[in-house]
């Protein structure tokens, strides 16, 4: 979007403070509309189409916080930078949260106001949903709007929610938009996962302990229920808890008290529960690995994140939304001048995806570091089938079966251990060629009867 084409709206009761401001950005090419409260602004959204709102905290009639509620609150998504006199952390804090882009104090440096304006500008780009929970939640597919719509109904209450959907679709960026956008968002989320925890430890780590509970317990030490009261609970990997320890799960669902080993009284727990799995907890039940109770206890508002094949038309969304991320994050070198061609985005649109947005946020980070300020490619990156040095997209693949499913799972997980030397976690290891979590492959190669180390392929 060209600066010409943009409109920044100014709200600032000081006359001298918005004609400064005014002159800034007009020199550097922008639209102005300047107002002198937050009535005036709002009276000319009729009128007026703003690309990004410079806002004032102290305003005669409500203050600039309040008016970012209201635009919340309406729907309105206009990208806004605080500029004000109030060096305030708290004050700084509650803007963020709250979705603005930047918050700047007086006196300001001018570059840094002009540069948060493109900033600004450029994530406006981005069709988003009214009351998105979370910036990476972009799109403007039918299957992302029926979640976030989900998303929106479901966080205002304490209902337990269950997110379910393949690994790499953003499972804990939605308990997390949950948790925010909810009346706990100023208590804390509290994040288990529950595939890397040994089962000799789930008691200890989810209830907590007494001193001289056991050998070694030196001191008492509250579990995850009580550092999580008053918020949320993200059950991570819940399909991965024993059987063991689900009936004791479930019970402290149900009574919502906890008992810390060695413990003879009962304390009560006030969490809300959010749990994900990229398993089918259904057919684990009847497989009999999941209690069908707790399944049905944990299932009351079910969210469940499509792949990213089908949600094609998101995915040049995604890929500048992560390209400026990468380009922000990484230092050094011009990679500002880095952009996404047609051609590239219709490649990227191309491919299946396997590992989901992780591996696109991925692909993208390394065609960004590889590129260096230079055109980006992504010939020069690991192939997704493991077996050539070059990346290919092939054309969009027909539906496949679950077996099918789990067959190129299979060979995919098999090839990356083949080329690791059976190495998973770490720098180069599978799990970070796959773009996984290292404990969701873990329980996949568990899953699937994998050993960790196969022979390399003759």
């Amino acid at each position: 979007m060209e600066p010409s084409s943009v409109v920044v709206s100014i709200v600032e009761d000081d006359f001298s403070a918005r004609r400064a401001v005014e002159g800034l950005l007009r020199a550097e090419g922008f639209a102005t509309r300047a107002h002198g409260s937050a009535h005036e602004f709002l009276a000319s959204l009729s009128r007026d189409n703003a690309s990004c709102l410079v806002l004032d905290i102290g305003l005669p009639d409500f203050s600039g916080l309040d008016l970012q509620q209201r635009m919340n609150d309406s729907g309105l998504q206009i990208p806004i930078i605080f500029l004000t006199g109030r060096a305030d952390i708290p004050l700084s804090v509650r803007a963020i949260k709250a979705g603005a882009v930047e918050f700047l104090t007086k006196p300001y440096q001018p570059e840094a106001l002009v540069q948060a304006v493109r900033q600004a500008v450029q994530s406006g780009d981005l069709p988003i949903f009214p009351n998105q929970p979370h910036p990476t939640l972009v799109g403007r597919s039918a299957a992302i709007g029926q979640m976030l719509q989900q998303i929106s109904l479901v966080s205002r209450t304490d209902a337990t929610v269950l997110i379910s959907g393949e690994s790499g679709t953003g499972k804990e960026v939605v308990a997390r938009g949950i948790h925010d956008d909810s009346p706990r968002c100023n208590q804390p989320m509290v994040k288990v996962n529950c595939g890397a925890v040994p089962e000799s430890l789930f008691e200890s780590e989810f209830f907590g302990h007494v001193r001289g509970a056991f050998t070694g317990a030196l001191r008492d030490k509250p579990g995850r229920f009580e550092l999580a009261h008053g918020g949320t609970l993200f059950l991570d990997e819940i399909g991965e808890v024993p059987l063991s320890m689900q009936a004791k799960l479930l019970r402290v669902l149900q009574e919502r008290e906890i008992e810390r080993i060695g413990d003879t009284r009962s304390r009560p727990v006030n969490v809300r529960i959010v749990a994900a799995t990229n398993r089918d907890l259904a057919a684990e039940v009847k497989a009999g690995r999941f209690r069908q109770d707790l399944f049905y206890r944990l299932n009351v508002f079910p969210i469940n994140l499509p792949p990213l094949r089908e949600r094609r038309e998101d995915i040049p969304l995604l890929a500048e939304h992560f390209l400026r991320l990468s380009v922000k994050n990484l230092r050094g070198g011009q990679r500002a001048q880095t952009k996404l061609t047609e051609p590239i985005l219709q490649q990227l649109t191309a491919y299946d995806w396997p590992g989901n947005i992780r591996e696109l946020q991925n692909t993208i980070e390394r065609a960004v570091i590889v590129a260096n300020g230079g055109p980006i490619r992504f010939d020069m990156l690991p192939a997704p089938n493991f077996a050539s040095t070059s990346l290919h997209f092939p054309a969009p693949a027909a539906v496949m079966t679950r077996d099918e499913l789990k067959l190129r799972e299979r060979n995919a997980i098999i090839a990356a251990l083949a080329q690791t030397g059976g190495k998973v976690s770490g720098p180069n290891g599978a799990a970070e060629v796959l773009g996984m979590k290292t404990t969701t492959l873990y329980s996949r190669i568990a899953a699937l009867g994998l050993e960790r180390k196969p022979a390399p392929a003759a």
